[in-house]
Formats: structure tokens, C-alpha cells, sequence
């Protein structure tokens, strides 16, 4: 296996405009990552989103940094104002900017869910959902680009219901980015959840969090809801509550044997959290069968 970092690592650098995602690069490079991964383009330079691409596309081939994967926000039940055949139409254009990338996956949403009041469960949608990423991956693999959705968004995260959208869609080119962290957001064992969704990943991200009982007091500051009312606050890999090791133990006894990239939400210092969770995760690596 090999490690990347998602350059959402350094959401909270890039928000405050103390680097770029041009700099995400070089940090990357020089920590020792692989790889890494892009989180949606967005140029500092006023460049369009097309000639950025290019941009860090050369950028990491200078560096010697491979790029693991090219993550983007989709909705096949509420994007562009629910009309499918446009959002269909629009996650495409961003299967082009992948290819500019020159990255070999895409990762995309189904959809965020429903608003109060509009509540619908997954075997309601799941025609649609599976159209639209059938549709998309059909576009794709004429470009050589994987696609994949991850167990992300509340709505389309227990592995049960990420496992029944694979199945719906039903074509070798799309499979599943595993974060081993985010079913905590759904109150569901990260082990038990891996080890259903292994056998389909594509792609896997390393992800930590401080867990605290719903029953308990709000923890304050930094904390968020699960979907169950628990809390969760995101830190270092290897320093909270998800079993990081044992889930590349499990991917790896289900044949896989891909990228495993960081993406670190944590409050602590951004550089070092990132350097310190890429210790930990080669070593776990290093350690597991």
C-alpha cells in the first residue's frame, strides 16, 4: 500500500489563505507522501479551473508526486435544482477535469438526502441514485478514470446502504472510496463496516476521531452530531477511537492493496497533524498482513 493525502488535510490553511492548493503540493512532497489527492480545484491565480489542473498536474510530476484521486460534491436527487440530466451533465465536466489531472478515480456523491419533511429512504431513490453514477462511471471509463462514491452524507453512509448502491449500479468501473472514519458519523462499528465494504473499494482514506457519549454533556467547541446524537471531534490518525490498523488489516485480507490517503479534520496544528498521522499510518501499514 501506499499513502497519499487529500488536500482537504489542509481545509483549514486553505480557507484562511495561508497556502494554496499549488503549496498543498509541495508540503506533500516534502512530508514523504506518495501521493495526493484534490478536493475540488481551486486556483489562486485566476487561472480557469482547466489551466490549474494542468498546473498541478505538472507540479506534481516536477516533485516526483503521483495523484491518487480527484474528489467532487454531487447530488443526483437535489443537484441543479433536482434535474438529473444536468447534474448527470455536470459531474461529467468534472470527469474531464480528472483527465486533465490526469487522475486515475473520481470520487462523487450520490446525494446529501432529504430536507425536513421530504424524508424518502434509500430503496425509494435508490433507482435514480444508480442511474446517475451508472451513467457517470459509463462516461468515465472511456476516459480510463474509475469512479466511486464514499460512505459520506449521512443519507448514503452505513455501509449497508453504500453496499446496496453498488450493487444497483452494477458495472465493474465504480466501486467505493472506504473512509474508515466516517461511519462513526452514523454511529456504525468502523471493523464491522469495512469488513462488508472492503471487497468493493476502490480507493481508501485514513481518518481519526475523538468519540463522546450522546447520554453525556455537549463536549463544546470542535464537536459535531452524529446522526445517532453521539459526538465526534476529528484528530491525528492513530489518536482517537477508530481502530485505523485493524481496517488496513481487513482491506488488505480482502485483496486490497491500493492508496490509502490521509484526511485529516482535526483542531490540532494542520502541518503537524498531517506528519504525525503519516508515522502512524506507515507504520501501521508496515505492522499489518
Amino acid at each position: 500500500m501506499k499513502v497519499s493525502v487529500s488536500t482537504y488535510s489542509f481545509q483549514r490553511l486553505l480557507s484562511a489563505g495561508e497556502i494554496t492548493q499549488f503549496e498543498c503540493v509541495a508540503k506533500a512532497a516534502e512530508m514523504g507522501f506518495d501521493a495526493i489527492e484534490f478536493v475540488d480545484i481551486l486556483p489562486h491565480d485566476g487561472s480557469s479551473r482547466e489551466e490549474y489542473a494542468k498546473k498541478l498536474r505538472a507540479e506534481c510530476e516536477r516533485l516526483g508526486l503521483a495523484i491518487s484521486n480527484y474528489t467532487v460534491s454531487a447530488d443526483f436527487i437535489n443537484g441543479c435544482d433536482g434535474d438529473l440530466e444536468k447534474e448527470i451533465k455536470r459531474v461529467k465536466g468534472e470527469i474531464d477535469i480528472a483527465a486533465i489531472l490526469g487522475a486515475p478515480g473520481v470520487r462523487h456523491d450520490a446525494t446529501w438526502g432529504f430536507g425536513n419533511g421530504r424524508y424518502q429512504g434509500l430503496d425509494k431513490v435508490l433507482p435514480r441514485l444508480a442511474e446517475g453514477c451508472r451513467r457517470v462511471t459509463e462516461y468515465a471509463a472511456t476516459l480510463g478514470i474509475r469512479t466511486m462514491v464514499e460512505n459520506h452524507g449521512l443519507f448514503c453512509q452505513d455501509s449497508r446502504r453504500v453496499e446496496k448502491l453498488v450493487l444497483a449500479v452494477d458495472h465493474e468501473n465504480f466501486g467505493l472510496l472506504c473512509d474508515m472514519g466516517n461511519f462513526l458519523c452514523v454511529d456504525e462499528d468502523p471493523t464491522q463496516a469495512i469488513s462488508r465494504t472492503a471487497p468493493y473499494a476502490f480507493y481508501a482514506h485514513a481518518k481519526d476521531f475523538l468519540v463522546k457519549s450522546g447520554s453525556g454533556p455537549n463536549p463544546g467547541k470542535g464537536f459535531f452530531k452524529t446522526r445517532g446524537g453521539n459526538y465526534l471531534r476529528g484528530t491525528i490518525v492513530g489518536h482517537g477511537a477508530v481502530p485505523v490498523r485493524q481496517c488496513i488489516s481487513i482491506l488488505k485480507a480482502a485483496g486490497y492493496d491500493g492508496m490509502v490517503a490521509i484526511e485529516f479534520e482535526g483542531m490540532e496544528d494542520v502541518l503537524e497533524g498531517i506528519s504525525i498521522g503519516l508515522e502512524n499510518l506507515r507504520r501501521y501499514i508496515g505492522e499489518t498482513e
